[in-house]
């Protein structure tokens, strides 16, 4: 997963060429797309959860729903460890117990797929870097919407037809979408550059991580498998300074084992 996110940061910031593309829009009905093409977008996304040495998350009770457990996912690093810092001051027992890791969003996703729609299982809410959702509420109220939560991420589109800007990876077609709205900023000013004719067609869109999981469940259109999720530099840069242990949660399949 390391290099992976560290290829996908290198060639973002050497963009050899940057296109428009005519796929215009995320829906589409139909079967899901194979669990190894979605696996293949989330999995080199680095994100942060609360564990301990055995891997077993940390986990709250829904007070609405006693059956309901939910362990966060959070987006940035330094939330996630803001967060166990307040732990350590309210609940110094428990936070002993615990400790900031590093996951896969695809081994995530796996997990949350074995527990869908059973009443006693996990589920994962995902934590939005709040600098990010600031910046997403300026574009969605622009936009004359209105932020209802979630993971924002940023795509742009350009051209007659609005299709979205791609990239070349690996001698094929990609759509990034970005964690952080300056990274695609910094492409975009490439873009002006290269093509000035364009530059005035430009929107940035703000699209949901979640929506992008669920649509990629409920569609099979194989254009979804050109996305790219191209994490932020803090997070690549925790990803570098690792000492490349990743934790897979798969002793979330206890989760009667939770933290007390």
């Amino acid at each position: 997963m390391k290099n992976k996110i560290i290829r996908t940061a290198a060639t973002l910031g050497l963009i050899g060429g940057i296109t428009l593309s005519m796929w215009s829009s995320l829906a589409g009905a139909g079967l899901a797309l194979p669990m190894d093409k979605i696996l293949k977008t989330l999995q080199p996304v680095p994100v942060f959860t609360l564990v301990d040495d055995q891997g077993v998350p940390l986990i709250a009770i829904d007070q609405k729903n006693k059956d309901k457990k939910i362990t966060g996912i959070f987006i940035s690093e330094s939330d996630a460890n803001k967060f166990f810092e307040q732990l350590q001051k309210q609940n110094p027992d428990i936070a002993k117990k615990v400790n900031v890791r590093l996951v896969s969003l695809g081994d995530i996703y796996k997990v949350a797929q074995e527990y869908e729609n059973k009443p006693d299982g996990l589920t994962f809410s995902y934590v939005p870097n709040i600098k990010e959702v600031d910046q997403a509420k300026k574009i969605i109220t622009a936009n004359g919407q209105q932020y209802s939560g979630g993971v924002p991420l940023f795509v742009a589109r350009g051209g007659k037809d609005q299709g979205y800007l791609t990239i070349q990876e690996n001698n094929q077609v990609a759509i990034p979408f970005f964690f952080d709205y300056s990274e695609l900023q910094n492409m975009l000013e490439r873009f002006k550059k290269e093509k000035p004719d364009l530059a005035g067609s430009v929107k940035v869109e703000v699209v949901l991580l979640e929506t992008i999981m669920q649509t990629m469940k409920q569609s099979n259109d194989d254009n979804l498998s050109k996305i790219i999720l191209v994490p932020s530099r803090e997070s690549i840069k925790a990803v570098q300074t690792s000492q490349g242990k990743t934790t897979s949660p798969a002793n979330t399949k206890s989760p009667a084992n939770n933290l007390k």
